[in-house]
């Protein structure tokens, strides 16, 4: 299970992977570079489409088509055509940007914010967002991160990065309600919680950031059950291909002159 390294651009902070399973694309979003892109595991073409402003997670669409979410609102884009379109914007404060995210199965668009430029206690919240009319699900949080729903979508299960913690919420899939519930993983090492996933067993696989791994968790016990090593001190999110493998996006760090730091990386748990 040694992570392999698929994609390096020098990039400050890769995050935000999403895989289309229907299609067999990935998708992952460079946030300062503004880019966002679209590879093939199959073919290995990568592509790229560059926004104005810092961009943050993906929402799949159709085959090669996503909404992607950046400092000046939602865009669509193409990959088939490299083309791109304003979608929508929800009224965020200026001191603001867009972080993790995530669609339920009604559609809605679940996305959290944090303070940009600089970092603000509480003044980041989590919305709901569809068909043109969006709410509040999560207010007073400071570094939204991951995202991640239970098989049944009965909870939604939120890091707000310096908790240290994974908040559980009831949700609502009627109405996108939300409702907290419980604190179900603690964090008690130098590392911090950042993106998230969940695999087909109802495990949580989160993203150290300042931990050099990927940790496994049991949500309905709070238990750590493994620990996968990454070459890098700050891992940011992963996601799972159609093989129950794990795509991993990095960052740079102050602390550590690793020259690949800042990479997509693979990691073969299974046998394909």
């Amino acid at each position: 299970m040694t992570p392999t390294l698929c994609f390096f651009s020098g990039a400050e902070l890769l995050e935000g992977p999403i895989f289309d399973t229907e299609n067999n694309l990935l998708y992952f979003v460079s946030i300062f570079d503004c880019l966002v892109y679209c590879y093939n595991p199959t073919t290995k073409e990568m592509l790229s489409v560059k926004l104005e402003a810092p961009v943050s997670c993906i929402f799949l669409s159709e085959k090669k088509k996503v909404f992607v979410s950046a400092k000046n609102g939602f865009f669509k884009i193409d990959f088939n055509t490299l083309e791109k379109e304003f979608a929508f914007q929800i009224d965020i404060d200026n001191a603001v940007r867009y972080n993790d995210g995530i669609k339920d199965s009604f559609g809605r668009f679940i996305i959290g914010t944090m303070g940009y430029p600089e970092v603000i206690d509480n003044i980041g919240k989590v919305y709901s967002y569809h068909e043109g009319k969006y709410k509040t699900i999560i207010k007073n949080t400071t570094i939204s991160n991951g995202l991640a729903f239970s098989l049944d979508y009965k909870y939604l299960y939120f890091i707000d990065t310096p908790t240290k913690k994974v908040a559980k919420y009831l949700y609502n899939i009627n109405n996108g309600e939300t409702e907290f519930d419980s604190y179900v993983i603690e964090f008690r090492g130098e590392s911090s919680p950042d993106g998230m996933c969940m695999d087909k067993d109802g495990m949580l696989w989160i993203a150290e950031w300042g931990g050099a791994c990927i940790s496994k968790w049991n949500p309905l016990t709070g238990n750590k059950i493994d620990e996968l090593k990454l070459p890098c001190i700050n891992v940011t999110s992963c996601c799972f291909d159609n093989n129950d493998n794990l795509y991993v996006t990095t960052a740079i760090s102050e602390e550590d002159n690793n020259p690949i730091a800042g990479g997509l990386y693979y990691i073969e748990l299974n046998s394909i």
